[in-house]
Order: structure tokens, then C-alpha cells, then sequence
């Protein structure tokens, strides 16, 4: 048994979470609607999902990483579907008291919402994927596969917990009308990264790239 793969698996896991996307203004807004326990709780769900594709990559498996990555489509599509709904929620979402209390499902709610949205999103197994075998890492198995894999959790949630800390701090701060703000902007830039997953996996984004020049 070597610990040093805990400490690479938390960089790793740090690393990985740190990267800004939908998922990040998700939570920061989650956080700032409904509290911090409530944007902690959503981040654990990302870090869960973080550790399950972080153990496929680790204990080398496969026939999994196989069966993902030849139903991509299906899973950006579900993804992308998801993240739309999500962003016309959140786009519609009252900032009052009332509204936080009613559009909230949950702790459990929160950590399973989260968890469904990563899982679905193809480029995450492929990531980790990518970083173990480029780090010599994949496929390991045993002790030395569990060690990384806890270390992708612990290494996620630690980012989570920073970052929910930090916006938790600044919430009580944040007025009605910024609120409202916030939830357009963090609601626009979930419905254009569930119109690009759709296109991306109809195979439109090159389509539409070549039409307009960029390619």
C-alpha cells in the first residue's frame, strides 16, 4: 500500500472540481438562494459522482468505461435535456424567502439532483480517465485503486466546502434584485450549455461551426 496515492487522488479530485462550469454556478447559486448547508450538500453530490468515474479510471475498469463512452450521445443528450430544465427553473425561481423554501427539495434532494447532472455528462469519466493514465495511475486496482478514489472524494469535497464557505460568508450581503440577477445569468449560462451538449451530440456543433467560417 502506497498513501502517497490518497495525496495524488486529492489533487486530482481538487483539480477537477476547481475547473468553473455549469455545475459550479449551479451551486454558487444554490448556495446563495438557499444556504450554505444546502449549496455543501449539492457539491458532496458532485464529489460523489467524481469519486464513482474516479474508481472506474482507477480500478481500470473497462468493459464501464467502454459502455460510457459508446453511449455518449445518449448521455449528453439526457445531460443537456437536464440542464436546460434546471436553467428555466432557475431563470424562473422568485428570490423570497417563500420561494427558497418551496423550490428547495432537500438535502438529499440537492446531493441526488447534483449527482444525476455529473453522472450524465460523458466528458467526466473521460477526464479522469485521461489524467490517470496520463499520471500512470489508471487501472492501478486493489488498495492502490481505493486510496485514489477516496482521494478524488476528499480532494472534490475540499474544494466544495471552500467555495460554499466563501459564498455562504457573502449571502446575507446579497440583496433581492442581485439575487434575481444572479439567478438570470447563472440560468442563461445552464441553458447554453445544455443547447451545446444537444448540438454536440447530434454532431451540429461542427456543422454550424463550418456554416459561419470558424473552421
Amino acid at each position: 500500500m502506497d498513501s502517497t496515492f490518497l495525496l495524488r487522488g486529492l489533487a486530482v479530485g481538487f483539480t477537477v472540481a476547481a475547473a468553473v462550469g455549469p455545475i459550479s454556478l449551479l451551486t454558487i447559486r444554490r448556495t446563495v438562494a438557499h444556504g450554505r448547508g444546502y449549496g455543501l450538500a449539492s457539491g458532496l453530490g458532485v464529489a460523489l459522482a467524481d469519486a464513482s468515474y474516479g474508481a472506474v479510471a482507477a480500478f481500470g475498469l473497462t468493459a464501464v468505461t467502454s459502455v460510457v463512452g459508446g453511449g455518449r450521445t445518449a448521455l449528453a443528450l439526457v445531460g443537456g435535456a437536464f440542464r436546460i430544465w434546471l436553467a428555466l427553473r432557475t431563470i424562473a425561481a422568485r428570490p423570497t424567502e417563500a420561494a427558497a423554501t418551496a423550490d428547495r427539495p432537500g438535502l438529499l434532494g440537492a446531493v441526488l439532483s447534483i449527482y444525476a447532472l455529473t453522472m450524465t455528462n460523458p466528458m467526466t469519466i473521460l477526464s479522469f480517465a485521461g489524467i490517470f493514465a496520463g499520471l500512470g495511475l489508471a487501472g492501478r486496482g486493489g488498495v492502490d485503486a481505493a486510496l485514489l478514489t477516496l482521494g478524488v472524494f476528499l480532494g472534490s469535497s475540499a474544494w466544495w466546502l471552500a467555495l460554499t464557505a466563501i459564498v455562504g460568508r457573502f449571502r446575507a450581503r446579497i440583496t433581492s434584485r442581485a439575487l434575481t440577477w444572479i439567478n438570470r445569468v447563472s440560468g442563461a449560462a445552464l441553458l447554453a450549455f445544455g443547447v451545446v451538449a444537444i448540438l454536440a451530440a447530434l454532431g451540429l456543433v461542427a456543422v454550424l461551426a463550418r456554416t459561419v467560417g470558424l473552421r
